[in-house]
């Protein structure tokens, strides 16, 4: 089975597509540095997802669809789907990175902090609850690095969040 992976600063999961019979080896988790990196230029928007635990995937999906849509840009314009790191086993999360074949990769509520003159939404209630002021605009613009922007602010399902941020690259 061939995984996809991709690197950026946090923690990185790897996507695999389904497979019947394949046994869950389990999952694996890194910690890299934005140095090692080189980008894919046509694949520049990050998905940033936010979720309640338990949150169906299906819903999860359908908004994820929803923001690629808003943004007008097609799933192969996709680098990575970004998230908080106590989101990092999250079923529904793991589900959308692979349906995109795309990396899932996780920040600490700290480093998402660190996002939070560039949201268009900060949130108290959401700092109260996990120590950030946004998780799916600060994850996106996080992992599509330093020069990024929102290509689509916060929107909302009932029980999850999804952004996408633009890497500041410029086409090829």
């Amino acid at each position: 089975m061939v995984f996809r992976a991709g690197i950026s600063d946090g923690l990185v999961a790897f996507a695999a597509p389904s497979c019947n019979g394949c046994k869950d080896m389990g999952r694996a988790y890194l910690t890299v540095s934005m140095s090692d990196i080189s980008f894919d230029t046509a694949r520049r928007h990050v998905l940033g997802l936010g979720c309640e635990r338990g949150t169906p995937p299906a819903e999860v999906l359908a908004l994820a669809i929803e923001a690629l849509d808003v943004a007008a840009i097609g799933a192969a314009e996709l680098t990575a789907i970004a998230s908080i790191d106590s989101r990092r086993l999250e079923p529904a999360i793991l589900a959308v990175a692979a349906h995109f074949s795309v990396p899932a990769v996780f920040f600490g509520a700290l480093r998402l902090e660190e996002e939070t003159p560039r949201l268009a939404n900060p949130s108290a209630i959401v700092f109260a609850h996990v120590g950030c002021h946004g998780v799916s605009e600060a994850a996106a613009l996080a992992a599509a690095g330093p020069d990024a922007e929102l290509a689509v602010a916060k929107i909302k399902s009932a029980h999850a969040t999804a952004a996408v941020a633009r890497s500041g690259l410029q086409k090829a």
